[in-house]
């Protein structure tokens, strides 16, 4: 099981990685398989003489939903050239980011055995070419591996497939040999720490948006805001949009994020309190109030629902390993109570249980699909909101980055 951290706001390096402004951008960092000293090692190093702002905001991206990607957006023209690089893609194919003049590029920086956030990050990519409509064949999301133990081309094109990214023409992740990464992380400042001895690596996981001129227009981040796919993907086409020719622009799908006084929905609105029966005793009723004080994950599945199936023992083993730091409750959508709740009998699931039969609770969340999980702050506040089925790793790297004190380590 990856343990993961996200690190305060550090410096970002050269010069060219800070915003118009000079103002230090957060970096967040990815640790997969690393004990919690390295990982309070790496904390305190790097939140050591910061300062931050609040993030800029570009011609078709709110200031709500620029927060979510920590933009630092460079002034008219935009910033230096993006330094080019010479790698190797899944295919086994040998490319340059020169060779994508006249595209919109996203560049990430990601690690292929990677089970938590930058899985969130995939599925990020994935939502955002759909949003992007026609305008996907304008736009590449460029990838660098930052895992040198694990640099073979099988390796990357295993992950891509793991996680949706194998069937995207316009995703390329990329790999060389250990000096050969080593150059391109040193050329965009980009921190990663080895730990020979667990083949695991610690990563700041920046987003470079480069023009089709090739040069940097905007930097961001990736960390638990990733896990609100919807909106994070929304924005990140968005960025890739708002940075093609106006003639090659399209009107991007998906959701903007909403201040949170405009939708009960939105990160960081206070969630209205509800009361539901408990799924195997109808008799008696589960208040919302009593999730107060504590962090809290919501499931919101359905028996007949099959991704919410196989994501039902994910939910369970995080319940397990966070233990009574975290509440966990199920909501089980239009079901037959008695039957719901002895079909997750049946699966081994120990976490309370409730019933929302009418759908009225689950509609406040406004998610289009099951499963979706949100996962309340101690004021009752949404912290995030995930449609989709979550990974145990996945929904422990959320609940550790929101409060490190409740790792399940």
């Amino acid at each position: 099981m990856a343990d993961t951290v996200e690190a305060p706001p550090v410096d970002a390096g050269p010069a060219a990685a800070r915003g118009p402004a000079g103002r230090r951008r957060p970096l967040w960092f990815a640790i997969a398989g690393v004990g919690i000293a390295a990982v309070l090692a790496v904390v305190l190093f790097v939140g050591v003489g910061t300062d931050s702002g609040p993030p800029d905001v570009a011609p078709g991206i709110n200031p709500s939903s620029a927060y979510l990607l920590q933009l630092d957006v460079f002034g008219p023209g935009g910033g230096a050239r993006a330094p080019n690089f010479t790698l190797t893609d899944q295919h086994g194919a040998t490319v340059s980011l020169s060779a994508f003049r006249g595209k919109s590029v996203v560049l990430s920086f990601n690690d292929d055995r990677c089970i938590d956030i930058c899985t969130l990050l995939a599925q990020d990519v994935v939502a955002a070419d759909r949003d992007l409509g026609p305008a996907a064949t304008h736009v590449v999301f460029l990838s660098v591996n930052v895992n040198p133990y694990f640099s073979g081309v099988a390796s990357l094109r295993s992950w891509n497939d793991q996680h949706g990214l194998g069937r995207l023409h316009n995703w390329v992740f990329t790999t060389g040999s250990p000096a050969a990464l080593e150059r391109v992380w040193k050329r965009y400042g980009v921190e990663v720490e080895l730990h020979p001895s667990t083949k695991s690596v610690v990563h700041s996981t920046e987003l470079y948006f480069i023009g089709p001129t090739g040069r940097q227009l905007a930097i961001g981040s990736f960390g638990t805001a990733s896990a609100d796919t919807p909106i994070f993907a929304h924005t990140l086409a968005q960025m890739a949009n708002d940075d093609l020719p106006r003639s090659e622009q399209v009107r991007v799908g998906g959701p903007s994020a909403v201040p949170p006084n405009q939708s009960p929905a939105a990160i960081g609105a206070r969630v209205p309190s509800f009361s539901l029966p408990f799924l195997d005793a109808p008799g008696r009723t589960f208040e919302s109030s009593s999730l107060r004080g504590h962090y809290s994950i919501l499931n919101f599945w359905s028996s007949t629902c099959t991704a919410c199936v196989r994501e039902l023992p994910n939910i369970e083993q995080a319940y397990r390993a966070l233990g009574t730091k975290v509440h966990v409750v199920g909501v089980d959508v239009a079901d037959n109570p008695s039957a719901a709740a002895r079909f997750a009998h049946r699966l081994g699931v120990t976490y309370p249980l409730v019933s929302d039969r009418s759908g009225q609770v689950t509609s406040t969340y406004q998610s289009p699909a099951l499963p979706f999980t949100a996962i309340l702050s101690p004021k009752g506040k949404l912290e995030t909101l995930h449609p989709g089925a979550l990974t145990t790793e996945q929904l422990e790297y959320i609940i550790e980055n929101l409060d490190p004190a409740l790792g399940s380590s």
